[in-house]
């Protein structure tokens, strides 16, 4: 595949997930290295850097200078222009702020990533045992999910993050595909007020008739199951050159796992998870009774 017909395809699916465009280009980047031998050594050396800023080129960590980029395209052998321009358009558009930009001062870098991968990503799969996922919460139990790790924020930041967490859902609207496992506990434990959560059952019962969403729960009868180590996220991307990654969230941190065996496991825990729970229409059923107790 050469380098323009992959960037085509890339930018018409995700021109604004930066994130995801920075990865993509140190995919790139790493396969025309190694086609040619080259070592990270080498390639820094080239652009007045270490090898430890070609690993985290490579990796998508940081931005990309267009000279940089040029530099190694060159050293690489890519000389066409027609093989040139589109991984430079690439670099470009890859630098360009994500509109979660204006978010910025509330947003941790480590979170910053996520939301970029949720932003490109064709299907997330997810087991919570704490909260309902993010992107099926309403406004008054976001905001109450939020203030106990923000009690000292002001309504001001507050609102805010509840915007923000807003905005994201409207993935859910273009084409994103939704697969959530929910413990029992997440929709019994009452947070905010029970008028609020009567609020957020009754939002389950109604996306959950979206084609594109799909809820479990996990009762709390089916005692132990394979995701017992806690809340996980497997994002899937439609671009082939972009692992499987999966996510776990911790108090001030993220894990991110794109490696295949990381992955496969978590895919066959997550799968183990949906036979064990509650299927879609007996989940409906459930969470309907819930409602009306």
């Amino acid at each position: 595949m050469s380098a323009q017909s992959t960037e085509g395809k890339l930018l018409s699916y995700s021109p604004g997930s930066p994130t995801v465009l920075r990865i993509l280009l140190g995919t790139q980047l790493r396969r025309l290295r190694t086609e040619k031998g080259i070592s990270r050594e080498d390639a820094g050396y080239s652009i007045r850097a270490s090898h430890a800023k070609i690993s985290r080129l490579e990796l998508g960590q940081v931005s990309f200078k267009q000279r940089d980029v040029a530099d190694l395209l060159t050293l690489y052998g890519v000389t066409d222009p027609e093989e040139r321009e589109p991984l430079l358009a690439l670099a470009k558009q890859a630098n360009a702020p994500g509109w979660w930009h204006k978010y910025g001062d509330l947003l941790p870098a480590w979170f910053e990533v996520y939301i970029g991968l949720e932003g490109a990503a064709a299907g997330i799969r997810t087991y919570e045992n704490q909260f309902v996922p993010g992107l099926l919460q309403t406004p008054a139990y976001a905001r109450a999910v939020i203030e106990l790790a923000h009690e000292k924020a002001s309504q001001d930041e507050l609102e805010r993050r509840v915007a923000l967490r807003m905005t994201r859902q409207g993935r859910l609207e273009s084409g994103l595909t939704l697969w959530a496992v929910i413990d029992e506990a997440v929709v019994r434990r009452t947070l905010g007020s029970p008028e609020i959560m009567r609020e957020q059952i009754a939002h389950l019962l109604e996306v959950t008739a979206e084609r594109n969403i799909t809820v479990q729960i996990m009762p709390f009868d089916r005692g132990g199951h394979a995701a017992a180590g806690g809340s996980f996220s497997i994002l899937r991307f439609p671009e082939r050159e972009l692992p499987d990654v999966v996510y776990m969230e911790q108090l001030t941190s993220a894990l991110y796992l794109d490696k295949a065996a990381d992955c496969d496991h978590y895919m066959e825990v997550m799968d183990r998870l949906s036979i064990q729970a509650e299927e879609p229409k007996a989940t409906r059923r459930f969470l309907e009774r819930l409602i009306s107790g």
